[in-house]
């Protein structure tokens, strides 16, 4: 809850709680957090926003959870590949959205979570688990991410219209 004092400071009275703020030489606005309820306890104005960003990260598990292990790792490759655009973006000091940072590393990490999921379903273990993950690292060929192939395309796109 806040309190608003304007001018000075003075007493103000709450339904269930009297409040008295301390005197002071300051002549202005102040404004101050006042918390009635326990750090424990929700606040039920943050409660809509966490319950939407809550059902996103649902959905968006629900559709990775759809996917087969191959299409996984195929859309890890390529987050990984877009990662380090960003960060090649970033140190040329180009203009780039560091949400996009945090947003693709989080998916990577859901969608490694899924992975992981599944061979313990199947009954892999730990150590082997990692053996199958060096493997499955040393078998990727790099490639270029679909935001440089669409980049290029579009140079080319833009070329041609030149020429004609």
């Amino acid at each position: 809850m806040l309190s608003l004092s304007i001018a000075s400071p003075s007493t103000i009275t709450f339904p269930s709680k009297h409040i008295t703020l301390p005197r002071s030489s300051f002549n202005g606005i102040q404004i101050r957090h006042i918390r009635l309820l326990p750090r424990t306890m929700s606040c039920s104005r943050t409660a809509p926003s966490s319950v939407v960003m809550m059902a996103k990260r649902e959905e968006e598990m629900k559709e990775i959870r759809a996917k087969t292990t191959e299409e996984i790792n195929e859309e890890v490759i390529d987050l990984k590949g877009e990662l380090f655009m960003l960060r090649l973006q970033r140190s040329a000091r180009n203009e780039f959205k560091s949400s996009d940072f945090r947003r693709m590393r989080k998916r990577v990490a859901r969608m490694l979570t899924v992975k992981r999921e599944r061979e313990l379903e199947e009954g892999i273990g730990k150590r082997l688990s990692r053996k199958l993950d060096r493997q499955w690292k040393k078998s990727i060929v790099l490639r270029p991410p679909p935001s440089l192939k669409k980049l290029r395309e579009e140079e080319a796109a833009a070329e041609a219209e030149k020429s004609v």
